[in-house]
C-alpha cells in the first residue's frame, strides 16, 4: 500500500512539475522546476526505503540481517544541493529577464529571437 502511495505521489508531482515547466509564465516555470526536483528526490527516497526492522548502520550478516544502502542517502543529499543551486540559478535568470524586458511572460519577450 505504501509503495502505491509513493508511486502515485511521485507520478502526480512529476506531472505537475512538467505541466508547470511548460507554462509561458517564467515564474510558474521556475516553480515547476522545483516541483520536478522534489519528485526526483521523492523517487530516490522510495527506491532506497528500508524495511524498518533495524537501523541502517547496523550490520549483522550472521543473523541474516542486511543493511539498507547508504548510497541512496548520499544521492538524496547531493540531489538536494544540486536542485537548490539549479533553482537559484533559474530564479536569477528570471530576475534578469524580468528586469531587462519588464515582463515574465515568454510570449512578450521578442528580442530573444535573434
Amino acid at each position: 500500500m505504501i509503495d502505491l502511495m509513493f508511486a502515485l505521489a511521485i507520478g502526480m508531482l512529476f506531472g505537475i512539475g512538467v505541466f508547470q515547466l511548460l507554462r509561458r509564465d517564467l515564474i510558474k516555470a521556475a516553480i515547476g522546476f522545483a516541483i520536478l526536483f522534489s519528485a526526483i528526490n521523492l523517487f530516490f527516497v522510495a527506491v532506497g526505503a528500508f524495511d524498518g526492522d533495524f537501523a541502517p548502520y547496523v550490520s549483522n550478516v550472521e543473523a541474516g540481517l542486511s543493511t539498507s544502502d547508504p548510497l541512496v542517502q548520499a544521492l538524496i543529499l547531493t540531489a538536494i544541493v544540486v536542485s537548490f543551486g539549479s533553482f537559484s540559478l533559474v530564479l536569477g535568470f528570471v530576475n534578469i529577464i524580468s528586469r531587462r524586458f519588464d515582463t515574465v511572460d515568454s510570449n512578450d519577450i521578442n528580442k530573444l529571437k535573434h
